[in-house]
């Protein structure tokens, strides 16, 4: 063997510089062990030569080539850059080539499952790809030894790969249609002679351009001139070595044709991929054509695609609602239709109308129709829901509108535009809010007439009454606290409801509920409550979930003005954003008196309201945040927990470890522990947390500085002889019920000059963070005011972006930390019946 006794990384390296040196091999594409590009790049980038497996040993070709191309195909490699003109496999003893051409179908395989490892050779996928491609591999592959066959492998290498400039066309499909209009626009777009800018503001997008570049039967040749579209009723289409508007699209006396400034380049752009798209593909790429749409415009024009899963099982809601023959018995409207994708499945086409901003959409499903969408041309129409009067509608469809009995059997069925003004006065974002409607139902809409889809919905209650409502939303018109101003007006019931997470729906990365509604506008009630159905993202129904407006609470942050303000010394800021869940991550603390944004809730924490602020910062982190609760708020509690001494000491200790406080804002009061506990190598700059716990701050800001450090030998903070000593030097005040582990004051209100008595597992996570401040306390070069904050960064250290790490390499913290960790868990569970028992949570 030429190679062995390496390692694969030294294998790698040799094999580039020994056989491949006149190329680059140093670009590491995802997972692929080894590529070969030209060392020059050209207009179109670099295209690459080679893709290849390594291996040590002496190995199998086809068991490499099998584990190639499953990295290939789980990470869709080929659809985020081109792929090469070879795939290639080599160990210590040789080296094998095959021709892209002709394995590139065994990624398009249906109903594959690509998310399996690719090095593990025993499942039934690696098989099923070896069984497919062995007898093809026989005929097509090249195998070279690197001793035996030394010559043959630098001819093949100087005659195929260096020459391979130019690869085999790359197959068009519903996977990278994306991809390569990305590339469009680098490379085509500029060479279009035409204003876009005029274009843009007739709606023309240059996505119209692409699909007709798309949409053309290359023949197979560089000719331009036997390029023909293959798609009659696209809104732009590629005519006589250029595009052509049809001047119905354009509303005037004649077609317009635009031309290429440079051919050559058009050409060399397309001569990479074969055109039309693969045929089992062409009718979703035209369905997806929002996907090409920049998404400010995709979100003022609302072209966002419902997930088919979400179209069938929002069908079959409206089918139980309103009987199996409801498609017969009524109208159906869907005035946000995009690409129609959302009456896809429905049955009674003369009965269905769809509205569109775009008349390029319009084209787009007249096109759908000719292939077989169950649509009617006539019903079909460009039509601008938010500023067109209805006079411009269809006379079937105005007859409907205009008549209160046939209203009544009218569904206006929509995904409707999500965008919203920036402004918290709600005038627009760039014009984006800004429409007739808008203008016109202004002082009902109040706040919410930021959000276009509530300018749907108000055109909607106000123009068409007594209509059924079905449509997809957020649930901020059920749930937001600013949009008790909707609520008011927008009165009806609301029969169905499942909501489902939001980041199934294209392009929303957010973790939020949307739900589908169904309204009946003919009843006139105001939301206050509903039972929804969850569905995850696989449609498996979860379960119920209880969706409460909350107009008739009083929200957490009001509860906050009982105790914010004190004349006390502050130990930290508090921030606390918005009261619902969507904002925990910005609920922290900050330095004393921090300058913070006025629309932020935020107060001092001092010792009259540590007890408070905790069991705020705990009642608001103690639950994680999830897609299903985003929207849920946090509430003004009843007064009962102001009796529960543990659930306060329980709050407490919650925050006290797992806070952000960080010593970097000053010093460091939170420090639950004294310097004998943890063995500090100097005094710590205060002791009032542990002077707080022991119900000794009183006495002390008679005599001293509120902070002065004590060094004198203390007994253990949370320990069972501190908890004796408390009970017994306390037992006046407080009783301890020793069967349930809860006390309750017989004294009303908070008391901050009693120790305080904690709960077996609040004591067991003091006992787990003292091992941690033993073990930091006992390294080199600490900062001995530190908090958690600051021994997690010790430990964790940052990354290159400055984020803390996750992890630590040190197993002795790691042990420690995941055991602080697992003793807040149990904490938490404790807490969290609570939070609902006091009302902070509905249920």
């Amino acid at each position: 063997m030429r190679y062995k006794n390496i390692r694969e990384e030294e294998l790698k390296n040799k094999v580039g510089a020994d056989w491949f040196k006149q190329f680059d091999t140093t670009e590491i594409i995802g997972n692929i062990d080894f590529t070969v590009f030209p060392q020059q790049d050209n207009l179109f980038g670099r295209t690459p030569l080679l893709w290849a497996e390594a291996k040590t040993g002496n190995f199998d070709v086809a068991t490499m080539f099998v584990q190639l191309i499953l990295t290939i195909g789980k990470a869709r490699t080929f659809d985020k850059t081109m792929p090469p003109a070879f795939l290639g496999a080599f160990d210590f003893k040789k080296v094998a080539f095959v021709p892209y051409i002709n394995i590139q179908d065994i990624f398009y395989l249906n109903d594959f499952n690509w998310n399996v490892t690719p090095s593990n050779h025993e499942t039934k996928e690696f098989q099923l790809i070896k069984q497919r491609i062995e007898s093809t591999l026989k005929q097509n592959t090249y195998v070279y030894d690197y001793q035996k066959d030394e010559k043959e492998l630098q001819a093949f290498i100087k005659n195929n790969v260096a020459k391979a400039t130019t690869t085999s066309k790359l197959k068009i499909d519903k996977n990278n249609f994306i991809p390569i209009y990305l590339r469009w626009l680098e490379i085509v777009k500029p060479i279009i002679d035409v204003n876009w800018d005029d274009l843009n503001k007739a709606n023309i997008l240059d996505s119209d351009f692409y699909l007709a570049d798309l949409f053309v039967d290359d023949k197979d040749t560089q000719n331009i001139g036997d390029d023909l579209s293959i798609r009659e009723n696209l809104f732009v289409m590629f005519q006589n070595e250029g595009y052509k508007i049809a001047k119905e699209n354009l509303k005037q006396m004649f077609d317009a044709n635009i031309m290429l400034k440079n051919k050559d380049t058009y050409l060399h752009f397309w001569k990479r991929y074969k055109r039309p798209p693969l045929k089992e593909f062409q009718d979703y790429i035209i369905e997806r054509r929002d996907l090409l749409v920049p998404q400010d415009i995709r979100e003022r024009k609302g072209a966002f695609f419902t997930p088919r899963i979400w179209v069938e099982l929002s069908q079959k809601y409206l089918t139980d609602y309103l009987g199996e023959n409801w498609q017969d018995e009524y109208y159906i409207w869907d005035c946000a239709a995009g690409t129609g994708n959302l009456l896809a499945g429905l049955t009674n086409k003369y009965n269905i109308y769809a509205s569109t901003l775009d008349q390029a959409d319009v084209n787009v499903m007249h096109e759908r129709i000719d292939h077989g969408a169950n649509l009617l041309k006539n019903n079909v129409f460009q039509f601008d829901f938010l500023n067109d009067d209805f006079s411009k509608l269809p006379d079937p469809l105005q007859f409907i509108i205009n008549n209160p009995e046939k209203r009544k059997k009218l569904v206006i069925y929509i995904n409707p535009p999500y965008a919203e003004a920036d402004n918290r006065l709600g005038d627009g974002r760039s014009g984006v809010a800004e429409s007739m409607i808008h203008k016109k139902y202004s002082n009902l809409m109040g706040y919410t007439k930021r959000e276009m889809y509530i300018q749907f919905f108000t055109r909607i209650h106000c123009e068409i009454p007594g209509i059924v409502l079905a449509n997809f939303s957020t649930l901020k018109n059920l749930q937001a606290p600013k949009f008790s101003e909707f609520r008011d007006f927008f009165q009806a019931k609301l029969e169905k409801l499942f909501i489902t997470p939001a980041d199934t729906f294209d392009n929303v990365k957010g973790q939020f509920p949307i739900g589908f509604f169904i309204w009946n506008l003919n009843k006139k009630e105001r939301f206050n409550y509903f039972e929804a159905d969850v569905f995850n993202k696989r449609e498996d129904y979860v379960g119920p979930k209880n969706i409460w407006a909350y107009d008739n609470f009083k929200l957490i942050n009001e509860w906050v003005k009982t105790f914010r303000y004190s004349k006390g010394e502050s130990i930290a800021t508090i921030i606390g954003v918005g009261s619902d869940f969507q904002n925990q991550r910005l609920v922290r603390f900050g330095k004393p008196f921090m300058k913070v944004p006025a629309s932020n809730h935020n107060w001092q924490t001092t010792k009259e309201n540590l007890i408070e602020t905790s069991i705020y910062y705990t009642v608001r982190h103690i639950f994680d945040s999830t897609w299903l609760n985003d929207r849920d708020q946090f509430l003004y509690p009843n007064e009962n927990w102001e009796s529960d001494k543990e659930f306060q000491n329980n709050c407490l200790v919650s925050t006290l470890f797992s806070n952000n406080i960080s010593s970097s804002f000053g010093t460091n009061h939170w420090i639950p522990f004294t310097e004998y506990e943890v063995n500090a190598q100097a005094k710590f700059e205060s002791n009032f947390m542990t002077h707080f716990i022991k119900g000794k701050i009183k006495q002390e800001v008679q005599t001293t500085d509120l902070f002065t450090t004590s060094c004198q030998p203390e007994l253990v903070s949370g320990s069972n002889e501190m908890l004796k000593r408390v009970q017994h030097d306390t037992n006046e005040g407080v009783q301890h019920d020793t069967n349930k582990g809860v006390q309750h004051d017989t004294n009303e209100g908070v008391q901050h000059n009693k120790a305080l008595v904690f709960s077996e597992e609040a004591t067991a996570v003091f006992d787990a963070g003292r091992e941690l401040w033993k073990y930091y306390h006992a390294q080199k070069d600490v900062n001995v005011n530190a908090s958690l904050y600051d021994i997690r960064e010790y430990f964790q250290g940052r990354n290159d972006k400055g984020r803390m790490n996750s992890k630590s390499n040190d197993a002795t913290y790691s042990q420690l930390i995941a055991n602080l960790r697992s003793k807040l868990s149990v904490l938490a569970d404790k807490i969290k019946p609570k939070v609902y028992e006091y009302g902070f949570l509905k249920a």
